[in-house]
């Protein structure tokens, strides 16, 4: 697979595109890129054209504008997608990718045809707050720069990536994304240098904890209720061994979404179905969508 480049005015996003039928656009999550969907794409292109995408900032696409939101994100994918002239789309998003998709779907209802969320990212956002002692206090951070000290959740991945650091980072992969499975050290080598592409790391952490879709309010502010603006069915995977994305989650954003929304339990999986389980991944994805 060889990535190609597409301008959107301010960024330059890399994607790949394999395949042919029914399109099929994959937003990935944090600390990846497109090419973390590898093992969906070869299982699925014999029946739909996957075009996966490298947000701003991830993988080889630009990072020319910092970015305080995931809706900033979700507006660089429609511009892609109407830079490659499509009116509409099957969705899959992964972690992060999940959150960047609601928004995409919650903003420009009529494209997306039906969406598939892989332990996806919650309607609330995911929380990064003050420690003390290395233990939440519950108070938001005051600034991307507070944040950036985080010394737990955000500096020490900070420093694996101005280091390059690949044997720390991979050590972080396999105690919290790999709970089931191991990818093959080829596989294991090709993710971890997209994954140490990435330049975007507080902007997205940042984006992630203020992220609001709902009527509620966080420690990060209120809701802004868009949650409600999403018209298409949504099928939302709910690892059974993933410590990433809690269920509590997941199931916050099926209870929001309502008969729109079908809940998939994934029984001995962790945060990544594309490794714990690939081959009934593409099969339920394939089902969905068809």
């Amino acid at each position: 697979m060889e990535k190609k480049f597409i301008s959107i005015g301010h960024e330059e996003l890399a994607y790949l595109d394999e395949g042919q039928g029914p399109v099929v656009v994959m937003v990935h999550g944090n600390m990846s890129s497109s090419v973390h969907f590898e093992p969906l794409i070869t299982r699925i292109k014999d029946k739909y054209r996957c075009i996966a995408v490298d947000l701003r900032g991830f993988g080889d696409s630009s990072y020319n504008n910092r970015f305080d939101t995931l809706e900033e994100l979700a507006d660089d994918v429609n511009a892609f997608t109407e830079a490659l002239g499509l009116d509409s789309y099957y969705l899959v998003g992964w972690s992060n990718g999940g959150g960047v998709s609601l928004k995409l779907c919650a903003k420009y209802p009529d494209k997306v045809k039906k969406f598939f969320d892989i332990e996806g990212a919650g309607l609330k956002g995911y929380p990064v707050y003050k420690k003390e002692n290395y233990k939440s206090t519950g108070e938001p951070y005051a600034s991307k720069e507070e944040m950036a000290a985080d010394p737990l959740q955000v500096a020490p991945a900070l420093a694996c990536f101005e280091k390059g650091d690949a044997a720390t980072m991979t050590a972080i992969w396999d105690a919290t994304i790999y709970t089931v499975n191991m990818p093959t050290r080829e596989q294991n080598d090709l993710w971890m240098s997209e994954t140490l592409k990435q330049r975007n790391l507080v902007d997205l952490d940042w984006a992630l904890a203020n992220l609001n879709m709902s009527d509620e309010y966080t420690p990060y502010g209120k809701g802004d209720g868009s949650i409600k603006n999403i018209k298409c069915p949504v099928m939302l995977t709910m690892g059974e061994k993933d410590i990433i994305v809690p269920d509590y989650m997941v199931l916050d954003n099926y209870n929001a979404l309502g008969s729109l929304a079908t809940l998939l339990p994934y029984e001995n999986c962790g945060h990544s179905p594309m490794v714990d389980c690939p081959d009934r991944l593409a099969e339920d994805v394939c089902k969905f969508f068809s």
